[in-house]
């Protein structure tokens, strides 16, 4: 099983590993670092950060669910010029390369923050285009013609590949993929949380603070799966990273079956900050079974009745 390769690529990106940290469930990578094995993972996405800081939402703001969980942190972070302060001279002792994660209320500011982001070093700007835009509070993974003028935006002031993060309530995911990849998008991470309440029948009222949060975990699978299939169908020359409800190696299989070249790890971290390493060696075993020798002969093979 040792000969099994698990390199991949997404866009011009090369990757030792399909497995990716995804954003939010990692911190600025470096403190998970510091309880985790990083080496089974090609890439650690930090937590997202803005122009400016941004304080979030009170609490409470997480919560768990039947099979997943809740959450309405609202991007706390300290804005991007204390992150490259802090950042900056930690990313190269990393034993993973790191991605950025940028949000904004306008394309001036998602490229401002991908500078700085580009400055302290990460390899990869993914564009969290799940942020609401400032002129009506809508999302802009909502609209193909916004997607597009930030993606746009951000391409056109960097040198590293860069990402766009879509929702799975997009209206029209392909469409919003499409208009990133004319944009200049080198991939799009699909996908964010979904839209997702709960409540306390005790108290009658809703587990968050602000009511609606995001949605992650086992659920949340199918979901981001259906865009990974039928975006990968649409746009086959575009780099695609499944996110979603993944928590082994089957899951990580699945994703690549249907058309992504690499997996991002979200909720499972907060309850297995070191799930890499077992889901690693259930994708090598899979593998094995399947009789594949890379993950290359896994990714978009699915087949149609």
């Amino acid at each position: 099983m040792a000969s099994r390769s698990l390199a991949t690529s997404v866009g011009k990106l090369a990757l030792r590993s399909p497995l990716i940290a995804a954003s939010g469930t990692v911190g600025s990578v470096w403190e998970w670092a510091e309880v985790a094995d990083v080496r089974p993972y090609g890439a650690a996405v930090a937590k997202s950060v803005a122009p400016e800081a941004w304080q979030g939402r009170p609490a409470p703001r997480l919560a768990a669910t039947t099979a997943g969980m809740l959450n309405a942190v609202g991007i706390q972070n300290p804005g991007i010029a204390s992150w490259v302060v802090a950042l900056k001279p930690r990313i190269p002792g990393l034993r993973v390369p790191v991605w950025g994660s940028a949000v904004a209320g306008d394309a001036d500011g998602f490229v401002l923050v991908a500078e700085g982001l580009v400055s302290a070093g990460v390899t990869a700007v993914e564009v969290n285009l799940s942020c609401p835009n400032l002129e009506d509070g809508e999302m802009f993974s909502f609209c193909a013609s916004r997607s597009s003028e930030v993606i746009g935006a951000v391409t056109g002031s960097v040198d590293v590949s860069v990402g766009a993060k879509l929702s799975p309530n997009t209206p029209d995911v392909v469409g919003v993929a499409q208009a990133c990849r004319d944009a200049g998008a080198d991939f799009v991470v699909l996908t964010n949380t979904a839209f997702g309440f709960g409540l306390s029948l005790s108290d009658r009222k809703p587990l968050l603070s602000g009511g609606v949060g995001g949605y992650s975990g086992p659920g949340l699978k199918p979901l981001s799966l259906r865009c990974v299939y039928e975006v990968a169908r649409a746009i086959p020359d575009l780099g695609i990273v499944g996110c979603g409800g993944v928590s082994s190696g089957a899951d990580v299989a699945e994703y690549l079956v249907a058309g992504a070249s690499a997996v991002e790890l979200g909720t499972v971290h907060l309850a297995e900050p070191k799930a890499g390493i077992r889901i690693t060696n259930e994708l090598v075993e899979l593998m094995a079974k399947l009789d594949v020798e890379s993950v290359a002969d896994l990714v978009g093979t699915v087949r149609s009745w």
